[in-house]
């Protein structure tokens, strides 16, 4: 909600509140009358706490209406739009000149899906659990993927960076 809103909503709810005041302050009055007025005559000690809380409760509601109008008449706050450029990164090469074929193989599979989990990757490969864990450990150990534990299994992903 913008500061003007709730610059007029604080200033309608003060009123509100003013009018409230006042109609208390009468009854009250009216009361105090009727029930001091035969005891002490004209002056009854209840009239000076009367007006004190009448004051009191004006004062609040003074200050309530200075902020709504501090509100209203307050400069809106600028947007400030901040988009981010995303940067074109190089594509990063891989050296697979070291590696064996049965590697280069696991890591095309993983590189093409780029997360892909690890019974998939076995089924893909055609290779067995024991020699794709050991070919992942290869190759996390070359920084070039990283294994993330997912329940019951492994997710392979290529590492990027």
């Amino acid at each position: 909600m913008e500061n003007k809103n709730v610059g007029y909503l604080l200033l309608g709810i003060s009123l509100i509140v003013i009018i409230i005041i006042f109609l208390f302050n009468t009854t009250l009055r009216e009361i105090d009358s009727a029930s001091c007025g035969a005891l002490h005559g004209d002056f009854c000690p209840m009239y000076n706490t009367i007006t004190q809380q009448t004051y009191l409760s004006l004062a609040i509601v003074g200050i309530l209406i200075i902020i709504s109008l501090f509100l209203m008449f307050s400069k809106q706050s600028e947007k400030i739009i901040v988009k981010k450029v995303k940067e074109k990164t190089k594509p990063r090469t891989y050296n697979l000149s070291s590696f064996k074929p049965e590697e280069k193989k696991v890591f095309n599979i993983v590189r093409e899906n780029k997360t892909i989990f690890q019974a998939d990757l076995i089924d893909k490969s055609g290779f067995g659990k024991v020699k794709v864990s050991r070919i992942l450990d290869r190759l996390e150990g070359n920084n070039l993927v990283e294994r993330k534990r997912r329940g019951m299994t492994n997710v392979v992903v290529l590492k990027e960076d």
